[in-house]
């Protein structure tokens, strides 16, 4: 009796499509031999289950097996590609949603960021201030920038576009910035640094440093910055200045679940639609989101992309504490500090090849992408360590008591800062301390007798060394960022290396 082809499965032995052309099927005039690796068996067992066919033609439910599966790994793999855009885009609706719409209208920690405020991985060692641009309504926009300021521009999806201040064209003078619609052809007048993104959303982040106090500081900023529509030149509105320091109810992470594509989705219908390439727009286009399209997923493509969420998110965070980029482990395997930048590499390329776990790893816990915070150069911008696990890879438990020793002079030409943070969130710990950080600005923290410092987390503060104290919390987990202001040759090629976070038994 002849065995239809779909009746065949992968077993301990292959019967393969030639084995059954030459025992079963009748051969004809123009009959040759067909390997098998280019026919398809009537059954293959599979991660995803087993896939039927007849005569290489898959049955029904193989149809949507695969199809199931192929929804949901573009969702994946969407989610992972897309993480910058939606991280910024819940930046600039958690501004919205505090009412600061306009370019005028700026945030400043006008005493220093603290843990109230939800957004990635802050610090309270310098005060940061910010808005977004809102090009396609306002065309050219004008920033009139204080000396001493350290900046960037980064675009909607989180592409760096130009730095502000010390590391920027006006090295730190101040001076004034023009920034232009995509596809902008008019006229530019003159005296502006000129900028050009592709979108029209567009982060205006700055920093100020607070080494002649923090009030100084703040006053400064709030005397000089002024940004504006060009066309009210003439006339610049006053900058509307939205205190944040101690502020509740401004959240600024991105969703874990089905929300994260609705954001996404309007994302792409405000940017200009050339913001991506066509096989990044065909991947959207596959999950319903296009621009100019409605985005309304019936209940299989939603209940697809409510597990893709799922699983990106569970993906994103295991890439956090064991980063799949190897070129992100500052010393090597055997060593928990990690780099936010997979080789100091800001564009997140590695001979024209995206490297997607990095940018990942960035884009999830972290916001600004500029050259100036991963500098090679001894003595500019800024550089980090981050560590989420104790020695040997172990979870960190905040009912328990660790140590990190940072040895005798650290090497930094401005100052370092540690700060504690929520693995939830990627916020700051909130704890009973307003700034759940030490730097080297603060008086209280103590030195040991050879000038290394060391550093306790611990749900109370450990005998003897409560001004070297960040306070956690029993149940939750938490990680740390070590900031390097003005990075010096010895940590830059690595001859200075901080310890592991230690158990204190």
């Amino acid at each position: 009796m002849k065995i239809p082809l779909y009746s065949l499965a992968l077993g301990a032995g292959l019967i393969s499509a030639t084995v059954i052309a030459q025992a079963e099927t009748p051969t004809y005039k123009m009959t040759t031999d067909i390997p098998a690796a280019i026919t398809t068996p009537g059954s293959v067992d599979t991660s995803i289950g087993t896939l039927r066919f007849f005569d290489g033609v898959p049955d029904r439910p193989t149809i949507e097996t695969v199809y199931d599966y192929m929804d949901r790994a573009r969702a994946v793999q969407a989610y992972v590609s897309t993480v910058p855009g939606v991280s910024q885009y819940a930046m600039r609706q958690g501004q919205r949603d505090i009412g600061a719409s306009k370019v005028n209208q700026i945030l400043i920690w006008d005493r220093l960021a603290d843990s109230k405020s939800l957004f990635l991985t802050g610090n309270s060692s310098t005060i940061y201030t910010w808005t977004y641009t809102n090009l396609a309504d306002d065309g050219p926009t004008v920033i009139e920038l204080p000396k001493g300021m350290l900046g960037a521009i980064d675009d909607m999806w989180f592409r760096y576009v130009t730095d502000l201040g010390i590391a920027g064209p006006d090295k730190g003078e101040g001076g004034k910035y023009l920034i232009l619609p995509p596809g902008y052809d008019g006229e530019v007048p003159e005296g502006y640094f000129v900028v050009r993104p592709s979108t029209y959303g567009n982060w205006i982040f700055m920093r100020a440093y607070i080494g002649d106090g923090v009030d100084k500081a703040a006053q400064a900023v709030k005397d000089n910055l002024r940004i504006y529509p060009l066309s009210m030149a003439d006339t610049p509105p006053e900058a509307e200045f939205f205190s944040m320091s101690g502020r509740e109810g401004y959240n600024a992470v991105p969703p874990n679940d089905y929300s994260y594509w609705e954001m996404l989705n309007q994302l792409i219908q405000e940017e200009p639609i050339g913001t991506h390439d066509p096989e990044t727009r065909g991947l959207l286009a596959a999950l319903g989101i296009a621009k100019g399209q409605p985005f309304a997923p019936d209940a299989r493509m939603k209940a697809i992309l409510t597990d893709a969420v799922a699983i990106g998110n569970a993906y994103a965070r295991a890439n956090t504490v064991v980063p799949k980029d190897p070129d992100q482990r500052i010393y090597g395997p055997d060593s928990e500090w990690v780099m936010a930048f997979a080789e100091k590499d800001t564009s997140f390329l590695v001979d024209g090849a995206r490297r997607y776990d990095s940018r990942l790893w960035m884009h999830y816990n972290a916001v600004v992408v500029t050259p100036a915070m991963a500098v090679t150069a001894p003595g500019k911008g800024s550089d980090y360590g981050i560590a989420g696990l104790a020695k040997g890879g172990q979870v960190l438990d905040g009912a328990r008591t660790y140590r990190l020793h940072l040895p005798p002079d650290v090497p930094v030409k401005d100052f370092w800062s540690v700060t504690a943070y929520d693995p939830q969130t990627r916020s700051m710990l909130q704890t009973d301390q307003t700034f759940p950080a030490l730097d080297s600005y603060n008086e209280n923290v103590q030195q040991n007798a050879d000038g290394s410092h060391d550093i306790y987390f611990a749900p109370e503060a450990p005998e003897g060394h409560e001004g070297n104290w960040i306070q956690t919390i029993p149940g939750k987990s938490w990680f740390i960022i070590l900031r390097m202001y003005g990075p010096l040759e010895p940590w830059l090629n690595k001859t200075w290396v901080p310890g592991e976070i230690e158990l204190v038994e």
